[in-house]
């Protein structure tokens, strides 16, 4: 079973913060610039544990891909 990490009281005890920014750590977001700033100091800690997200996968395609498939799935269907 994973343990959960609790971010919040590890970015507090790592480094000093304003107030501001310690209110937050402590009792959450009240706006959506509260929550901006939350996922800031959320990616100051991953950089501080060294985690680093998985790529996302390269899911683009050309028009004349998709059209070819179009095309393809229209003459097996006629």
């Amino acid at each position: 079973m994973t343990e959960k990490i609790d971010w919040k009281h590890e970015l507090i005890d790592s480094a000093k913060f304003n107030k501001k920014q310690e209110k937050q750590l402590k009792h959450g977001a009240k706006s959506l610039t509260d929550s901006w700033l939350l996922g800031i100091l959320y990616t100051r800690w991953k950089k501080l544990k060294s985690i680093r997200d998985q790529p996302s996968p390269d899911c683009r395609s050309s028009f004349l891909e998709w059209n070819k498939k179009v095309e393809d799935v229209d003459t097996c269907q006629s």
